[in-house]
């Protein structure tokens, strides 16, 4: 059975060293303090920390992902890692086609949805990520990014139990620019009919998309209130454990007080 709440992932990015397990106890505890947390927490450290994590939020609502993988089991790939090792380092997912990895290492969409494959193939869940780029958003491609990214990176054989997408606007990326709750909203929904295209009807329903690009405590209840949002995709602020507990524990705002975000950014 899918969870109906909200996913929130923290993206560590290549940050962290053995002396950030002080965060990692202080979020478990503040997940234990609050009894029945109202979010489902995750978070991806970067490789060198996922076992330690693992072994230390194993008896905790804590889960531990990563944050990429190669399409193989085993062989000559320096400096790589497989699903398979992620998954025998105590991970549960992994973030894969994030921007940067699109943009620094050049990942193609067939690249992600290889790496999709092979965490499956593991047992991990795959956090796809899209999104457009400033430019592109200016230009009104918005939508015909996202499309081209779902059908080039989502497998045929995702589900709702082996994949989430992750919806992350590039230029809202660190930048302290969020889109407003109807961008978001507008997004997340079209990115929900789109997966009906890429699967089927059916067999895309209740897919989780979470929405990505510089969440904060401040804005993250704006953000779960949009249209077709079930979880957030945070970078920066998941690095301590008082901000990622403030934003799992965020309540939607209702739907009436509609308000803009800062830094706004039109099609």
């Amino acid at each position: 059975m899918i969870s109906t709440k909200p996913l929130i992932v923290g993206n560590w990015k290549m940050n962290g060293l053995r002396s950030a397990t002080g965060e990692l106890h202080k979020l478990i505890n503040g997940l234990g303090e609050q009894g029945s947390p109202s979010a489902e927490v995750m978070i991806c450290p970067p490789l060198t920390l996922v076992m330690a994590f693992s072994h230390i939020a194993s008896e905790s609502e804590l889960q531990i992902g990563a944050q990429d993988c190669h399409t193989e089991i085993s062989g000559a790939y320096t400096g790589d890692v497989s699903a398979e090792m992620l998954a025998d380092a105590g991970a549960s997912a992994v973030i894969l086609g994030h921007s940067e990895r699109r943009s620094y290492h050049g990942e193609r969409d067939r690249d992600v949805r290889d790496k999709a494959r092979a965490a499956y193939r593991a047992g991990l869940q795959a956090i796809i990520c899209v999104g457009e780029t400033e430019g592109q958003r200016r230009l009104g491609l918005t939508f015909d990014v996202l499309r081209r990214q779902l059908h080039g990176s989502v497998p045929a054989s995702a589900t709702r139990r082996n994949t989430i997408v992750a919806y992350e606007p590039v230029w809202a990326i660190g930048t302290g620019k969020t889109p407003t709750r109807e961008e978001i909203g507008e997004a997340h929904n079209f990115i929900a009919q789109e997966l009906g295209s890429v699967l089927g009807g059916e067999a895309s329903a209740g897919f989780r998309i979470l929405y990505g690009g510089s969440v904060t405590p401040d804005n993250a209840a704006m953000v779960l209130s949009a249209m077709d949002v079930h979880g957030a995709l945070v970078g920066g602020a998941s690095l301590k454990a008082d901000s990622l507990l403030a934003i799992a524990s965020a309540q939607p705002q209702p739907q009436s007080s509609m308000t803009s975000a800062q830094d706004h950014v039109s099609p």
